[in-house]
């Protein structure tokens, strides 16, 4: 299944694939996204989730209250649904 990201305020949207992860899928259609590690460890690619659902493998590295603000860890999470995500606070 094919699910669509748009990252706001730029209104910047792409396409995830299944087994992608948001960051690989926003890199692999040159999308700048904020990143190091990859691993979940840096948090450089924390990102909060405005609308859908995501899973992971491995739970992250985030208190329960940061998972309901929507806080999510792009490259250790999947898209379940189309997303809506934003870099802002």
């Amino acid at each position: 299944m094919i699910n669509t990201i748009v990252l706001l305020p730029q209104g910047i949207a792409f396409e995830v694939q299944d087994g992608q992860t948001i960051l690989e899928a926003a890199l692999n259609n040159n999308i700048r996204f904020p990143h190091r590690c990859q691993v979940g460890a840096c948090a450089a690619c924390l990102c909060r989730k405005l609308e859908g659902t995501v899973s992971y493998h491995l739970e992250p590295m985030l208190t329960e209250k940061e998972q309901q603000q929507g806080w999510v860890f792009a490259c250790q999470a999947y898209a379940e649904s189309n997303l809506v995500l934003t870099f802002e606070e």
